[in-house]
């Protein structure tokens, strides 16, 4: 065995379950400067292992979150190689902080590999298109589920900065202006819109807990549905160990949670999602009021800041129907976000705020509206739970058990045919509907992030640079934008552009301001400005549905980039394709003049696809949407190239960027929440060039849109059957 060991250590060998066998297969783990293997035991010298794998720059870490392996909980990770994928190493540990160990120094071996290849942008030829191709998918794909993310500048000011490690990025964790008015009580570097200050008021104060009530207009949510309420208090825990706490759902909850009747798993969708049952012991009049139930997806992430998003709301299962003697409540959205406070007195401390939005339905609610708050008060109150719990306990770490649900479809079945809907009913199906996706695929598409909004200089610092930074994006402005402006009268696309603010969908230009890019300091003081003008016009969208991934749309005779083509012009071509029975594609067409020689965006665009998956970035918004899925969307820069596969395809006058973002279990599990409720959504994206060296800054957009209450009917089918130059 090789002397240079970066890591060894003792594992779940997780792997598919043998007949007979029960136990849990533990193995001696070693990770070197160019290898990872395993042994049945601690090796000694020449001892051969069971399986090893090459690490090199080709090689990912997949998180797969939390699993039910021989009845215990461990989180688990898989190695692979992108170019064999076949060809994995799994592995679990039984608490998540090993396993975030073991991800980290196998990534920073990874990185290591990829840090001694160039990054020039000029490595390979680029793939130019011919007529006669199938589909135009001849070009490579990028990184499948990776979690690199600028190394230049993040791991050399701090490299002990974990990568995110799901989602849905995550999910999936979103305010458009949360960097420039951060609460100073609520500080936490997290970036949520459903916890920036000016969507909340303090209610009152209890048990050293603040309780806040949301402000935001609530057109979207059911008529019966309160505002959402959350808990603020700080507890004397690491995340981890908090985190451990919420998710347990046996005898340990009976501690903290004074809410808590019984719970049970009815589904183990993925890692970072499940179905749960849970019961509540709501103390009021129980002698009138019938207890209430739940039935609802759970759903977890880690964020790049150790901070920790739990996110539930209430969807039917076949198996988790209505029960005789039981009122099923219904979650709109909820969850707890865990975050991490700079320690005191030696001793770690967590912010932990709680979020409930519910219904409880039955006709206590209608008539007794007292009701209603005292029971979400009472379920707030678990905060002040877990702070005692860890005061006054010394069992920590302790994995989070969940018992498995007795299959209940038999007992639903039979309360449907004789019992009267007088006190409960369940949620209509087609209100979570847009959970049916999401439970099937873990969340969060922020975890492939260019997290560095930690470092955000204040405003009264910022004017020092003001008239620095204008220059420079004045002088980047006159480099690469053209004179005369594009007549957008020659373009069209079947999705129409409607600048009101009320307009429904449509879509138009997002101004550049309302995002935030890298300074020419940044690597200085890591400060950011707001973008400013877009690179290139936006001169069309189209929205289409297939029965099939529609690939290279720029082909299609008579599309924006051909009508640019044809006029001289250059386009860029984001085609954003969304999986599902129905295939539908989301077409942005950019256009310019042409590309200036050696700029940062030409480098882009004649780079070799390497380049372009470590540079591609998109920065998200949902200025408008209910709080489950500002969270999971959230609006944290992403490099897209790190996160889901992307197919570039190089045309004579344009450049095509295909995103599957069904390659991703993380991203899809976005989409799960996003297209269930899309015409309720306005959302924001804006997509740019990563600046890696301080020649490369200021960053600029490529460009920004908006969409509005988007319509899925309004999709149509393209024709793509034929190639065209």
């Amino acid at each position: 065995m090789s002397s240079k060991v970066v890591y060894e250590g003792w594992m779940v060998r997780y792997g598919r379950r043998k007949i007979g066998r029960s136990f849990i297969h533990m193995r001696y783990f070693v990770l070197e400067p160019r290898l990872l293997a395993y042994y049945k035991r601690k090796p000694q010298d020449n001892q051969v292992p069971i399986k090893t794998m090459l690490i090199d720059g080709n090689c990912r870490v997949e998180d797969r979150g939390l699993k039910t392996h021989h009845g215990h909980m461990v989180y688990v990770l898989s190695v692979y190689n992108k170019k064999e994928k076949h060809h994995r190493i799994t592995m679990a540990a039984f608490n998540i902080q090993e396993a975030l160990m073991w991800k980290e120094k196998i990534e920073y071996v990874i990185d290591q590999h990829q840090g001694a290849q160039p990054s020039n942008g000029n490595k390979y030829i680029s793939f130019e298109y011919k007529s006669g191709m199938d589909n135009g998918r001849t070009a490579s794909s990028s990184d499948h589920e990776s979690h690199f993310s600028a190394p230049e500048d993040e791991e050399d000011t701090h490299p002990n900065l974990l990568r995110r490690t799901t989602i849905g990025n995550g999910p999936p964790e979103s305010v458009l202006d949360w960097t420039r008015e951060v609460d100073s009580d609520l500080s936490n570097q997290n970036n949520n819109q459903a916890f920036s200050r000016k969507h909340w008021r303090l209610l009152q104060c209890q048990n050293g807990l603040r309780i806040f009530e949301e402000l935001l207009e609530v057109d979207y949510l059911p008529r019966t549905c309160s505002r959402a309420m959350k808990a603020v208090g700080v507890v004397e825990a690491t995340c981890e160990e908090i985190f451990g706490l919420v998710m347990s759902m046996d005898g340990t909850r009976f501690e903290w949670d004074c809410t808590f009747h019984s719970g049970s798993l009815v589904e183990e969708v993925d890692g970072h999602t499940a179905i749960l049952y849970h019961r509540l012991q709501l103390d009021w009049f129980p002698m009138f009021v019938w207890p209430r139930d739940l039935c609802y997806v759970r759903y977890w992430r880690r964020n790049d800041d150790g901070s920790y998003v739990v996110l539930f709301r209430s969807r039917e299962h076949e198996n988790c129907g209505p029960q005789p003697g039981w009122v099923r409540a219904h979650i709109e959205s909820g969850g707890f976000n865990i975050s991490p406070l700079k320690p005191r007195n030696g001793r770690p401390r967590t912010q932990v705020q709680h979020l409930m939005q519910i219904d409880l339905k039955g006709w206590g609610v209608g008539y007794l509206s007292a009701f209603q708050q005292h029971c979400l008060l009472q379920m707030l109150n678990s905060v002040a739970g877990l702070r005692e719990w860890f005061a006054q306990t010394d069992e920590r770490n302790a994995p989070p058990r969940i018992p498995v649900m007795v299959n209940m479809s038999s007992a639903s079945n039979n309360l449907k045919k004789g019992q009267k809907s007088h006190d409960s009913s369940a949620h209509p199906a087609s209100s979570l509907d847009l959970m049916n996706a999401a439970n099937r695929n873990s969340v969060i598409m922020d975890e492939y992030s260019d997290e560095d909004e930690d470092f955000q200089i204040a405003e009264s610092e910022q004017e020092a640079y003001a008239s620095g930074l204008e220059n420079d994006v004045k002088k980047t402005a006159l480099e690469e934008e053209p004179e005369d402006k594009i007549d957008l009268s020659w373009f069209s696309g079947n999705l129409r552009r409607d600048d009101r603010d009320n307009a429904r969908d449509c879509w138009n230009i997002s101004d550049g301001n309302n995002f935030r890019v890298r300074s020419k300091h940044f690597f200085h003081d890591k400060s950011k400005i707001p973008a400013g003008k877009h690179l290139m016009d936006l001169v069309a969208v189209d929205w289409f549905k297939d029965t099939k991934r529609m690939d290279h749309v720029a082909r299609r005779q008579g599309c924006a980039a051909q009508v640019a083509s044809e006029k001289g012009l250059f386009s860029i071509v984001i085609n954003l394709q969304v999986p599902g029975s129905t295939h539908y594609s989301m077409v942005f067409y950019f256009v310019t003049k042409e590309l200036v020689s050696g700029s940062l965006l030409q480098r882009f665009v004649d780079g070799d696809d390497e380049f372009r998956n470590s540079r591609f970035k998109l920065i998200p918004s949902v200025p408008k949407g209910s709080w489950i899925v500002r969270q999971s969307v959230g609006s944290t820069p992403c490099l897209l190239g790190k996160a889901v596969d992307i197919n570039y395809i190089r045309g004579p006058k344009y450049l095509e960027i295909d995103v599957d973002i069904g390659s991703s279990t993380v991203a899809n599990g976005v989409l799960g929440l996003v297209v269930g409720v899309i015409t309720t959504l306005v959302v924001d994206m804006a997509f740019l060039v990563q600046a890696n060296t301080t020649d490369e800054l200021p960053e600029r957009l490529i460009g920004a849109v908006r969409i509005s209450h988007l319509m899925l009917s309004s999709a149509i089918v393209p024709k793509l059957d034929s190639d065209h130059e």
